[in-house]
């Protein structure tokens, strides 16, 4: 772990001038994503709290229940750890720490039922989401992020490059099955977990989240297929995640749905080139949206051209009209447009792209175009 001592003296360092540019008090960090990218350190979803006190000057406290204290990789330079007894009030014991501090910003995936008794055991205060603080510094990756989203990237390249060159037998079978199959090879490539692996066949490709289930795919239809984890890295570092979109045909492909997948993938790739520093992050979506409606396909695209990722699958830079904060280099994001006739059949192309000052960089290199596959 002392190999991760500096990364984490540097989030710290970085995260206390946040704190201050934005005039907050105490950052209080429980379950999600933020508690593990400062701390290395994920907290059980539990009824127990576990709560990081981050006061903007001070040393800092990991309050967690006693029999998890173990779990806690020591940081001493950065925060202590104290373990709080079945029979001890933790939300006393944070409002403890905290002190007459009045500007707190509490983690975003902090539960309710901590966080409605944490404002009661502390009227003084005013509160905001940790994501202000955080959010930000979480969205510009650092070079080891960015080596791990490429890991994360590569491998699900490789089980896209076996279900393109159809390894993976599709016709005859469920898209829970093939859903399931997707998700181990997305493990045997380098993750710890899958996070979600939509199959949609035929018309049930035109619903973005598609949930697989029991319908058997057929000959001659497009299938979506969207699949993503988090990886397994080394030295108890949290994981980062993939995401990855490629569609594939069971038959010979009808001209019009060809046609309009030229257009969609025209859309992709003029969008990626666009995700360059300085560019507001609605802009690129515009980019895409725009390329679409010169050919009629605008209206049947449903969603924001993408989302930020990292620890989290979706986290900032969010790619939507309105987003007008320029890209920056580090930033991490999906740039998916999908084209979906309600239905009949759907489409969807998704890489990771990273904007850096030398021009954006995807991350998912496998063929976009859209394959045969007749097995």
């Amino acid at each position: 772990m002392g190999s991760l001592a500096p990364v984490f003296a540097n989030r710290f360092d970085r995260v206390r001038r946040a704190m201050q540019a934005e005039g907050v008090d105490v950052l209080l960090l429980s379950v999600g994503p933020d508690l593990p990218w400062l701390t290395g350190y994920a907290a059980m979803p539990l009824e127990r709290l576990t709560m990081l006190v981050l006061p903007v000057d001070g040393e800092a406290t990991m309050l967690l229940p006693a029999f998890e204290t173990a779990r806690v990789a020591p940081h001493p330079d950065l925060f202590r750890i104290e373990g709080w007894e079945e029979t001890h009030d933790p939300i006393a014991r944070t409002a403890e720490l905290v002190g007459s501090a009045t500007e707190l910003a509490i983690g975003d995936h902090t539960w309710s039922r901590f966080t409605v008794l944490l404002q009661g055991a502390m009227p003084q205060a005013s509160w905001r989401n940790a994501g202000t603080v955080t959010g930000p510094l979480r969205a510009a990756k650092e070079p080891a992020e960015i080596a791990a989203l490429q890991r994360a990237a590569s491998g699900v390249d490789r089980v896209a490059t076996a279900l393109r060159g159809g390894e993976i037998p599709l016709i005859g079978r469920t898209e829970a099955d093939v859903a399931a199959e997707l998700g181990r090879r997305v493990v045997a490539e380098g993750h710890a977990k899958v996070n979600f692996s939509i199959v949609a066949s035929g018309p049930n490709a035109a619903s973005p989240h598609h949930e697989p289930g029991d319908r058997v795919i057929r000959p001659n239809e497009i299938v979506l297929c969207d699949f993503g984890g988090t990886t397994e890295e080394p030295d108890g570092q949290h994981g980062y995640c993939s995401d990855l979109t490629r569609c594939v045909f069971t038959g010979e492909i009808p001209a019009e749905i060809a046609e309009a997948y030229a257009h969609l993938l025209d859309a992709q790739q003029a969008a990626t080139a666009a995700a360059v520093v300085g560019t507001p992050a609605g802009a690129v979506d515009a980019v895409a949206r725009g390329h679409l409606a010169e050919h009629g396909l605008d209206h049947y695209f449903l969603h924001r051209l993408g989302h930020g990722i990292g620890v989290e699958a979706h986290e900032d830079p969010y790619l939507v009209e309105g987003n007008d904060v320029p890209l920056a280099a580090g930033n991490a994001f999906s740039v998916e447009p999908g084209v979906y006739v309600e239905g009949v059949w759907g489409a969807r192309i998704e890489d990771i792209v990273v904007a850096t000052d030398d021009g954006p960089r995807p991350l998912n290199t496998v063929d976009r175009e859209l394959a045969v596959v007749d097995v």
